[in-house]
């Protein structure tokens, strides 16, 4: 904790290193204190924010947003919360990225003490920021205050997952008083889960359905033309019965169970099959047993 403090510091808004994309707005801190680095005023950047309760779809949605944005250049903002937050923050690393985490606590404070491993990387490749002092304990009035900053330093606010009274749609309103555009990706309509991002599309944001809309509203030309990369994937030769196990896998998870009651496949040859997919690059499974497409 000690050697944390050590490592804070302050920056004062009337400094350089105070982010431009603070200063225009009412409101803002007189100062940061700071762990890292503060984001990179002359690249984009994008927040991604969504649920702490979090589905298996919902995480492997922000870490793939997340890092094909890192990927292309773009800094990812959130908040290092459990759930959506920290996907978004994983994927990132993964990209090879740049990250950064709004506190609403002490920046010397691991906030949930769970993403100790996290912290330490965000530290270490990006940065942690607050307008609390070190030694500031985490407080729920801290958090709504935090979400400002978020979509403060971000070009566009991405929902991934919120229900209909969350944190995560204050930061939309947030965004939209500060005149950023506000991104959601659709969820199954009969999930809590999708509620609040379904409610955001209807008011008027944008549908992200694929990182590519984030990048073109960004501006950003990817490496690879998404026709080019579906050719490439289409080169793939698939045989008769990978074919069938690879038709009934989607882009949410799809259980074993389930693969073996639509195919009518037995275990033993259907997963020899599946492994064959993953090789391939087709499908990855997310976690024992549940499967979902790579495209």
């Amino acid at each position: 904790m000690e050697e944390r403090k050590q490592n804070v510091r302050y920056v004062h808004r009337t400094e350089e290193e105070y982010p431009d994309r603070l200063k225009v707005h009412r409101g803002m801190p007189k100062g940061l204190y700071v762990i890292g680095r503060l984001p990179d005023p002359k690249r984009p950047a994008v927040a991604i924010v969504g649920a702490r309760r979090s589905s298996v779809y919902g995480n492997e949605i922000a870490r793939r947003f997340a890092r094909e944005l890192a990927r292309a250049g773009v800094q990812i903002i959130s908040g290092m919360a459990w759930g959506i937050d920290g996907k978004a923050h994983e994927g990132a690393l993964e990209a090879g990225g740049d990250t950064f985490a709004v506190f609403g606590c002490g920046v010397d404070i691991c906030y949930p003490s769970g993403h100790q491993a996290l912290y330490e990387k965000l530290v270490e490749r990006g940065g942690v920021l607050s307008e609390y002092p070190p030694g500031t304990p985490p407080r729920p009035g801290h958090f709504p205050m935090r979400n400002r900053l978020i979509s403060g330093l971000s070009d566009l606010v991405l929902v991934v997952e919120a229900k209909e009274k969350s944190g995560s749609l204050i930061t939309a309103d947030l965004a939209l008083e500060q005149g950023k555009d506000v991104y959601a990706v659709p969820g199954r309509l009969n999930d809590a889960l999708s509620r609040g991002c379904l409610s955001l599309i209807r008011q008027g944001a944008g549908l992200a359905d694929s990182p590519r809309v984030l990048l073109e509203a960004l501006g950003i030309a990817e490496e690879k033309d998404e026709k080019q990369r579906n050719k490439e994937q289409s080169k793939i030769l698939l045989a008769k019965e990978e074919n069938i196990v690879y038709s009934w896998i989607r882009l949410q998870p799809v259980s074993l169970e389930e693969l073996i009651e639509k195919t009518g496949f037995l275990p033993g040859k259907l997963l020899p099959i599946l492994v064959g997919l993953q090789l391939k690059g087709c499908i990855r499974e997310i976690q024992k047993n549940d499967y979902i497409r790579t495209d």
